[in-house]
């Protein structure tokens, strides 16, 4: 399951995508409950990594809603009202990463197109309702079975289920958001051609105990 990603610069989210951005609103690497740019039917968007933040979950209660799985996303109770209603985005990047174990040991990798070029992962996003009375954004992001995908079954330890983001073609980025029905939806789903992808391995960086709480638009 990935749980960090590299979004890309407000430069390649105006280059790549089409949308103005601004420079310094989201940190070069995100984790659950940072700030970074998604994409939704109504244009880009600043959310919060995981679809239940923190700060909203009751006492004591611990859960991680950075990846939905496609198997179950209709069924599970955190999920399936938004998978019921389509609300799709897309959650754009330079790259993601997983542990690789082919050495007997974790090692960081990073994952992102053998061109170089940003892309952009199948996501759901939802509204949150903050203490005096302003609204906030937070989305997760779909995963697949990777058993078969020859890049992704590599990553995970031995034995644990593949699993792989889902990397949207480009040409289909504006049939994915626009699409109303869950059943449909379930269409896009599909992997990325291994030899179209790449992956190294990558320092992992410090991870700041806390995410800058910034203002979600």
């Amino acid at each position: 399951m990935c749980v960090n990603f590299a979004p890309p610069t407000a430069q390649q989210i105006r280059q790549y995508f089409g949308f103005e951005a601004q420079e310094g609103l989201w940190k070069p690497d995100c984790w659950q409950d940072y700030a970074a740019p998604i994409i939704t039917p109504d244009g880009l968007r600043l959310a919060s990594y995981g679809f239940v933040p923190k700060r909203h979950l009751p006492p004591g209660v611990r859960l991680t809603t950075m990846n939905a799985r496609a198997e179950t996303i209709g069924e599970k109770p955190t999920y399936k009202g938004a998978w019921r209603k389509a609300q799709l985005c897309l959650v754009p990047m330079q790259a993601f990463f997983e542990p690789c174990y082919e050495s007997g040991k974790a090692v960081r990798t990073r994952i992102s197109l053998a061109s170089g070029e940003p892309f952009a992962v199948a996501g759901m996003w939802r509204e949150w309702q903050e203490d005096g009375g302003g609204v906030s954004h937070a989305f997760t992001q779909i995963t697949i079975n990777a058993d078969e995908h020859p890049l992704m079954k590599r990553m995970h330890k031995p034995g644990d289920e593949k699993r792989s983001l889902v990397i949207v073609e480009a040409d289909q980025y504006q049939a994915w958001l626009a699409c109303h029905d869950a059943d449909v939806a379930r269409s896009f789903l599909n992997h990325y051609p291994a030899e179209l992808m790449t992956a190294a391995d990558a320092l992992l960086p410090r991870k700041p105990s806390s995410p800058d709480h910034q203002q979600l638009i």
